[in-house]
């Protein structure tokens, strides 16, 4: 996110903040992901991407190739999902699965006659692909993507027009868990398990046949009239069945007057396999064009006097590849794991109070304003209020945070977590799509779903790849056509025709960032740091400077008592047992810091006959018939109290940034009193490993300059910026940028949202305020320094990740298509057989994956224990 489009999430009044999820009758804008099936490489993404782009109606399209899904914006008055789905089926691909939701209604409430009205009504909702609406039986049935929308929307968007639903059902196979990632799961195993049968097909066949070729006619057995036309029997269901995908990717490609991953492993094993069918069925027509294949396991017909065929070549192509398909589905699959682990911890069904009766109920049938029962060892279902009972509760899954939390009344919980020990009721206040959960599940999915700008030049080369690779394959087989030995040169030149097309492979270069910002994103959740975008995380690793806001950042935000001095031959208890009296009911945070301390030495306070707050110097009440001053040295001078050396100790309190008060009892000066906001236990630590990793650490603050430093000098932190007020916290931030600086800003609280907005990377703490969070790149889940410390480490491995990558993909294609090509031949007399460029081919983009998978072993550079030790 820009900082303009942070800034417009703030100002919506000046700027045009972009719609999403719209809801029927509602925005004017609407978005949806459609899981796409068949992208084979960046090309296929780009296809998918332009066809969607160029369909009426639609605003905005963005596919990304390693989560196969497609990204489109669109005004739903001009178009709908149907339509979407059909201009991906257009340029040659599938999209992931729909559900069906059934539901018989009663219309006797409302006049009926037509089902166009609701049928018309339900398309018109986000994510629903058809509806039809069958009068004679009274069912209504709704094709929809999950993850778009759900069976509730769909009954409530029926119940909208005035039908009561009698009764619903889902389609069957996957009915129970209507979810987008369940359908992608589903989807991705049919595909995985469909290139696992092609290919132990393509592998039974093409061994016999890899066998004939190698052996050169050395096993006599294997040396007989026709051995030929038995190739061409095995080699043939490899080409036309476990191939078929090849050819019709291609074919859908060229009908769009493109060229993709498919038209090169189609140009390629098809001149191997047609030739070889034209010299067995008419070998004559080759006798005088061909001769013996120089290439070892090339010339399988050497000695004969038949012309060589290929077939081992086109067979064991396809093998290898499917082989490399697979072993690449299933790694991307495990790209996604994150959120699966997250989909995996909400429940399916909870426990109900309704009519004074608990039923169980599945969990899209939970409402708001459930009264919900959660017994010890149960999951909670949904985010609500604690109204009955109390317990500890592991929310760890969501916040990183291992320790239990307590819950009582009062209090909420969330969905997903684990109720440890006691039982309580609680009242639903977000269900479905709005609980923290799904919210989560949502950030990271739209995070793994969007482009880090370093993409931007594997997409450029992505696009030119292959009409580049056609171009040298063609000029390599002209090249050897002419240079080669008149026997051998039809042989040399479409050997290595073959091989320039097998061996280029665009994938990886297409997966090499979209895997690793998956993995990373997906890691960062794992570790409660929800990252918006790769453009976050790519900006997160270049970032130099770190300003932190102290309160609530470094500091824990609620002020404690620290130190009381009794005076006058007053006790610590007398003293602290007259203030919490006189500033009980004060809403004060000082007040409220007093009466704590009082409540946790079990001090039993008395409620003041008489209080008075006097604004600017402190409060006045009467306790026990006593007369109570607590205050500044203002007050004590403007009431008479003489403060004598007493004023030394408190300006010495004041020194180590604490706020000392002076308190009176009838006159006489009773005793100091000192609160101060508790540096957080980590905070050193942290600001210590962010210095280790080279960033510049500032500390910003309301506060004045004697009090900042204070905080600053604990921590270990040197630049100060005090008495900054909120609206200059922004400024501060530009200013620093106008150094030439990457800058992270890191807060909490409303007043912190500018400055968060401002900085190149903006840093909320969890426990903030959504409107922090809203203006922020990256959320921490728990208040705790150490997550800036994960993010930026985990931003830096992930970008490295990438580069890795890049690195690899390019230099593989800059090695791998010369050497195809046969430019070492003149100096080495080396030339690569096409099989074993398509086990290289294969094997490229699988490295590039499992490198990015490799990310999934990241680890924080702190953790709790070494905290605790330092």
């Amino acid at each position: 996110m820009t900082t303009d489009e942070k800034q417009a999430t703030l100002d919506p009044v000046q700027h045009d903040a972009p719609h999403h999820d719209s809801s029927p009758g509602g925005s004017d804008s609407a978005r949806v992901d459609l899981p796409i099936t068949g992208m084979t490489c960046a090309s296929c993404a780009s296809r998918v991407e332009k066809s969607l782009a160029g369909s009426p109606g639609v605003r905005k399209a963005g596919v990304n190739l390693a989560t196969a899904r497609a990204t489109v914006e669109y005004d739903p008055a001009a178009t709908g999902v149907r339509n979407l789905v059909r201009a991906v089926e257009d340029a040659g691909y599938g999209t992931a699965e729909t559900f069906r939701a059934e539901f018989v209604v009663d219309d006797s409430s409302r006049p009926s006659g037509s089902p166009l009205p609701l049928e018309r009504h339900l398309k018109s909702l986000p994510g629903v692909t058809d509806a039809a609406f069958n009068l004679g039986t009274m069912e209504v049935r709704v094709d929809y993507r999950p993850g778009r929308t759900d069976t509730q929307a769909i009954r409530e968007a029926i119940e909208e027009l005035g039908y009561n639903v009698r009764s619903a059902s889902r389609d069957g196979s996957l009915a129970g868990g209507a979810s987008a990632d369940e359908a992608e799961d589903h989807a991705r195993r049919e595909e995985y398990e469909n290139l696992r049968k092609k290919f132990w097909i393509a592998a039974i066949l093409s061994l016999p046949v890899l066998i004939i070729a190698m052996s050169h006619g050395r096993i006599a057995a294997l040396d007989f009239p026709g051995v030929s036309w038995l190739q061409l029997l095995l080699t043939t269901p490899v080409v036309l069945y476990c191939g078929a995908q090849f050819y019709k990717g291609a074919w859908a490609a060229l009908r769009h007057r493109a060229a993709d991953m498919n038209t090169l492993i189609a140009i390629g094993t098809g001149a191997a396999y047609l030739y070889s069918v034209a010299a067995t069925v008419v070998p004559r027509a080759f006798a005088g064009a061909v001769g013996a294949a120089p290439m070892g396991g090339m010339d399988g017909a050497q000695g004969m006097s038949i012309p060589p065929v290929y077939f081992e070549a086109a067979s064991v192509i396809i093998a290898l590849i499917l082989l490399g398909r697979m072993l690449e589905a299933r790694a991307k699959g495990r790209t996604s794991d994150a959120i699966r682990q997250l989909m995996k911890l909400q429940p399916q069904t909870a426990h109900v109070i309704r009519d004074g009766t608990e039923m169980e109920v599945p969990i899209d049938a939970v409402t708001q304003g459930d009264i919900v029962q959660v017994r010890p060892g149960e999951k909670i279902p949904v985010d609500g209020v604690v109204r009955d009972g109390s317990s500890a509760v592991n929310e760890s899954m969501l916040t990183g945070e291992s320790l239990p939390v307590e819950k009582a009344p009062g209090q909420e919980v969330f969905g997903g977590t684990l109720n440890l020990t006691g039982a309580f009721r609680f009242e639903a206040t977000k269900v479905g799509r709005d609980t923290a959960l799904q919210q989560i599940v949502r950030m990271v999915h739209d995070a793994q779903g969007s482009k880090a700008p370093i993409a931007r030049l594997a997409d450029v080369i992505s696009g030119i790849f292959t009409p580049v690779v056609l171009c040298v394959a063609i000029a390599t087989f002209a090249a050897w056509f002419v240079l080669a030995p008149p026997e051998v040169r039809f042989t040399m030149a479409l050997v290595n025709f073959v091989s320039v097309l097998i061996i280029a492979c665009p994938c990886a270069l297409g997966l090499a960032t979209p895997t690793a910002i998956m993995v990373g994103t997906g890691r960062g959740a794992e570790h409660g740091i929800l990252i918006k975008g790769g453009e976050s995380l790519e900006t997160a690793h270049k970032l130099d400077t770190i300003v932190l806001d102290k309160t609530g950042t470094i500091t824990r935000g609620q002020p404690v008592l620290t130190d009381f001095v009794p005076i006058g031959g007053n006790t610590e208890q007398q003293l602290l047992r007259f203030a919490a009296s006189a500033e009980k009911g004060s809403e004060h945070p000082i007040g409220e810091a007093i009466m704590r301390a009082a409540t946790e030495r079990q001090i039993e306070v008395t409620d003041p006959s008489e209080f008075r707050a006097l604004p600017g110097f402190g409060v006045e009440a009467t306790v026990d018939e006593h007369d109570i001053l607590l205050g500044n040295s203002d007050l004590m001078r403007e009431r008479g109290v003489t403060i004598g050396d007493a004023g030394a100790r408190a300006e010495h309190l004041e020194a180590e940034g604490k706020t000392a008060m002076f308190a009176a009892i009838d006159g006489e000066l009773a005793g100091i009193l000192a609160v101060a906001d508790e540096v957080k236990p980590e905070a050193q630590s942290a600001v210590a490993e962010l210095k280790r990793m080279g960033l510049d650490i500032v500390m910003i603050t309301g506060d004045n300059q004697r009090t900042a430093d204070s905080i600053a000098r604990e921590v270990g932190i040197t630049r100060v910026l005090a008495q900054v007020l909120p609206a200059q916290k922004a400024e501060e931030v530009a200013r620093l940028q106008a150094e030439k600086r990457r800058v992270g800003m890191v807060g909490d609280g409303i007043n912190d949202a500018p400055a968060l907005a401002r900085a190149d990377v903006g840093i909320a703490i969890g426990t903030g305020t959504d409107v922090a969070i809203e203006a922020s790149d990256i959320t921490l889940l728990r208040g705790d320094l150490r997550g800036v410390v994960t993010a930026i480490a985990l931003s830096r491995a992930t970008i490295r990740t990438v580069k890795q990558n890049l690195f690899w993909a390019f230099i593989y294609n800059v090695i791998g298509i010369p050497l195809a090509a046969g430019a070492l031949y003149p100096l080495t007399g080396w030339l690569l057989s096409p099989i074993i460029a398509s086990a290289a081919m294969s094997m490229s983009s699988v490295s590039v994956v499992t490198n990015s998978l490799r990310l999934r072993g990241f680890r924080p550079p702190m953790t709790a224990a070494a905290v605790r030790v330092g």
